[in-house]
């Protein structure tokens, strides 16, 4: 229970109806949680405006109202605050109503089209690992604290969920909370009262367009990141991408770099490429990473950067890096008897690109490379024919099939892709709408020494068709044909 005035610390107000002397039992912007003296937080969402719930909210016992339109009517005895943006309020509010968790410990935030699972994730394992640190991740696949996991549901939580983990992080005595920050979340305001102490960039290319319209709004989006940092903290940032100096242009963080071609303050080469992993130098340094492939070299070398940063050993850095595991579903190697499987998240252009990339590279034209691929339905229509044509370009097979089709037909998310194939490639290319019998069928096709990348689902244990989710997991699909 807290008092309205202080959970408004923060918030931008407008106007007040009412006074913020009251005590506050709970919080909530969706109605339905709504309950005796609980704050509601009207929020115009992109679907659902939480305007039109507020009677519901006050008829299940909200006493108080955060909303960017008073109600023509107000009824008496329930307290009404103004806000330009109840999103960004909500925001300050969960802080507050949470105790600011985020000054409590160092929290580390990693945005970028590609990477961010990755990125967050090795170094919730790297922290980990030095000195036996207790730390905490809030990732696409799990929110963890220490060793307790919990199963995530979106990239990057609601605002009051972030608040909540975070809270829970530090009474568990975490130090170091790592995160992915999605550019929707940047929009929405659900993380912009987190105290980052170090926020990571990785790489920007197509993808989310849908939401954010262009590129330009895309880009702007993950700017935010950097733009709401403070002057202690650190803004690194890869300088081998196009915009990475445009995310720092405005920052009062201290900044550094790291890249693979162009100058930086850390700088990774890769020495050798093996299907067991990778030699590489780390601001000189040698290291074997078992985690493979071009773009991880880059992810690799963003940990070391963080590391060396937050006060790290080099030399146990680097130790504790070659010692890292892939993330799951982040080209995810399955040996099968003369065949090799990968499964990849890649699910944008430049990631199918990258990944396609490093296996040609390792196969060096000794087997044939066979490509599974989808595009997910409500999403960005731009990248379907892109993906198909950049599947088939670096394939000598590929399959297309369903992702998650969500509310979409699939045989018109598969159309679509298709229409990104030339006459030539369309002879190499089959399209299996049913993706367990797709990737049946590209491991059937497969001969010794031929590889066989699933892309696009990676992690998920799911398939989204027509709102309901069902279980499927690309790994498993592998696995048991492999094991019959």
């Amino acid at each position: 229970m807290k008092l309205l005035k202080d959970l408004l610390y923060g918030v931008r107000i407008q106007e007040i109806i009412g006074n913020t002397q009251i005590a506050i039992e709970r919080i909530c912007y969706d109605s339905r949680k709504s309950g005796k003296n609980a704050l509601f937080v009207a929020i115009s969402g992109t679907q659902v405006d939480g305007h039109d719930f507020i009677e519901t909210a006050l008829d299940a016992g909200a006493i108080a109202v955060v909303c960017e339109k008073i109600p023509a009517k107000t009824r008496e005895g329930i307290h009404y605050i103004q806000t330009k943006d109840s999103a960004y309020a909500l925001s300050a509010i969960a802080s507050n109503w949470f105790g600011n968790p985020s000054e409590e410990m160092k929290v580390i935030g990693v945005t970028g089209t590609n990477g961010k699972t990755t990125v967050a994730t090795l170094l919730f394992d790297l922290f980990s690992a030095l000195e036996g640190e207790l730390c905490g991740l809030l990732s696409t696949i799990s929110v963890r604290i220490g060793r307790t996991t919990v199963p995530a549901t979106h990239t990057t939580p609601d605002a009051l969920a972030v608040q909540e983990h975070m809270r829970a992080m530090v009474d568990a005595g975490v130090k170091y909370c790592f995160m992915e920050v999605s550019s929707h979340a940047l929009v929405q305001h659900r993380t912009s009262h987190v105290d980052f102490d170090v926020a990571v960039f990785t790489n920007i290319t197509r993808d989310h367009l849908d939401y954010h319209g262009d590129m330009n709004g895309y880009i702007a989006a993950k700017k935010l990141l950097f733009d709401g940092l403070k002057s202690d903290a650190l803004a690194l940032y890869n300088e081998d991408t196009k915009h990475g100096p445009t995310m720092i242009s405005a920052t009062k963080a201290k900044v550094k770099s790291y890249a693979l071609k162009f100058p930086a303050d850390y700088k990774v080469k890769i020495l050798e490429r093996r299907f067991d992993g990778m030699l590489l130098t780390l601001n000189d340094q040698e290291c074997w990473s078992r985690i493979l492939g071009d773009f991880n070299a880059y992810n690799l070398c963003a940990l070391y950067a963080v590391g060396v940063e937050l006060g790290k050993d080099p030399l146990q850095l680097l130790t504790a890096i070659s010692l890292l595991k892939p993330v799951d579903g982040r080209f995810q190697t399955i040996q099968g008897k003369d065949i090799t499987a990968v499964v990849d998240y890649a699910h944008t252009p430049d990631a199918l690109q990258n990944v396609l990339g490093t296996i040609n590279d390792l196969n060096q034209g000794q087997g044939k490379v066979i490509t599974v691929v989808g595009c997910g339905g409500n999403r960005d229509k731009g990248k379907r024919p892109q993906m198909a044509a950049i599947a088939a370009k670096e394939s000598n097979k590929v399959i297309l099939t369903s992702d998650n089709p969500r509310n979409e037909e699939p045989d018109t998310i598969l159309a679509e892709m298709e229409a990104g194939l030339s006459p030539d490639q369309k002879a190499r290319v089959l399209t299996i709408e049913d993706r367990a019998q797709a990737i049946k069928s590209a491991l059937m096709l497969a001969q010794a020494g031929d590889i066989v990348l699933i892309a696009g689902k990676g992690h998920e244990k799911y398939q989204e068709i027509k709102g309901v989710r069902t279980h499927f997991d690309d790994v498993e699909e592998v696995q048991n044909f492999l094991n019959h």
